[in-house]
């Protein structure tokens, strides 16, 4: 149990340090460009503490899941001071501003590189794409008899394509007798006929990858990639899932593709290192960080990717007013558009308390 609760802690302070460098990331690029930021704190609800250094107050509030940097003028609708109108943010050029808003998610893209950049160096990476490459093939069986080699990738068994491990090992287990199994050796693909035995046929594939130090990096960055990818399909699917979600509240099975919550991921972070998982936590720990981040760049308001869209829909429309012979248009009115934000900030905090819910009744569990 308390090797649970420190996991549960754990996971609690890499989320609160990922939130903190994120919103770290919009105050210095701000202050590097010579905005007015206001204040700086990790958190809502209720203050802790805070202190103020120059212009900028920074502090720490109550509950630890979230946080947030006030930049002066960030819209229209942004009351400032007269002493603040210099130096408002809708005042600076377009690409300030989007380095701005951008610097935060970029910083927990790099936040997600870097853990797997250290588990490349430690521990390996998991061979989360199933890549079906034979790592050691056992000796006199089918797979040698029939010439397959380690490092061959099964590209297909019985004329059926495996693009995963797992589709190899469940098209092997189907046949039996001679079989064609296709394999990609050196870029070039090749047939070859295994006499399937008992469902097997002899070969291993990787679970882990492990590195060197001259490997590691290029490793990292082809995981980050298949994370990436992952995140993306999991955004697409969001919607469709949250029906099971509201079914799960109310005693149906959990299935554990659906969306969870900073709480659930807690949970899950604790079981890990419960059950010595570290791997699977530090996976959790760069699995959030790139999640925030793509979800941050959404051109829906009012996330970071909700300005930038907005920036450069300005930049384009006085762009095409110039080309016409038309004065800048000027700031878009953010006050017609408080209608849709309302309603996103609506929705998503609807479906949060739902995951919340979830994950507090009727969690997704390791195993």
């Amino acid at each position: 149990m308390l090797a649970y609760a420190l996991g549960v802690v754990l996971f609690v302070l890499g989320i609160c340090g990922s939130v903190a460098l994120h919103e770290a990331g919009h105050l210095l690029t701000a202050k590097a460009f010579g905005m007015r930021v206001r204040r700086y704190f990790v958190g809502f609800g209720p203050k802790v503490f805070s202190v103020r250094r120059g212009e900028t107050e920074y502090g720490l509030k109550w509950l630890p899941f979230g946080g947030f940097c006030e930049i002066a003028g960030m819209t229209t609708l942004d009351e400032v001071t007269p002493d603040e109108a210099p130096r408002a943010m809708w005042r600076f050029k377009a690409w300030k501003r989007t380095t701005v808003l951008a610097a935060g998610p970029a910083t927990n893209f790099v936040l997600g590189f870097a853990v797997l950049f250290a588990m490349a160096l430690t521990t390996g990476l998991p061979n989360l794409a199933g890549t079906p490459e034979v790592t050691a093939v056992t000796s006199d069986a089918p797979a040698q008899q029939a010439g397959v080699r380690a490092g061959d990738e099964i590209v297909a068994v019985g004329g059926q394509a495996t693009a995963t491990y797992t589709d190899v090992i469940t098209r092997v287990r189907q046949a039996s007798g001679p079989t064609s199994v296709d394999v990609l050796r050196n870029g070039q693909r090749m047939s070859l006929t295994v006499a399937v035995r008992n469902g097997a046929i002899g070969v291993t594939f990787p679970r882990t990858f492990t590195y060197t130090a001259g490997t590691a990096l290029g490793g990292a960055a082809k995981f980050t990639g298949q994370m990436f990818t992952q995140t993306w399909q999991r955004l697409l699917e969001f919607p469709q899932r949250v029906p099971a979600v509201i079914h799960s509240i109310f005693g149906g099975e959990r299935d554990p593709n659906t969306p969870i919550s900073v709480v659930g991921m807690s949970r899950i972070g604790g079981e890990a290192v419960q059950q010595g998982l570290w791997v699977l936590f530090l996976l959790l720990l760069a699995s959030f960080n790139f999640f925030i981040g793509v979800f941050n760049l959404l051109p829906l308001l009012p996330l970071d990717g909700g300005h930038i869209a907005v920036i450069w829909y300005e930049r384009v429309r006085d762009g095409i007013r110039k080309l016409l012979g038309k004065a800048a248009a000027g700031p878009v009115d953010y006050s017609k558009l408080a209608g849709v934000t309302m309603a996103l900030v609506f929705v998503g905090g609807a479906v949060t308390l739902l995951t919340i819910a979830a994950d507090l009744v009727n969690p997704v569990r390791l195993g």
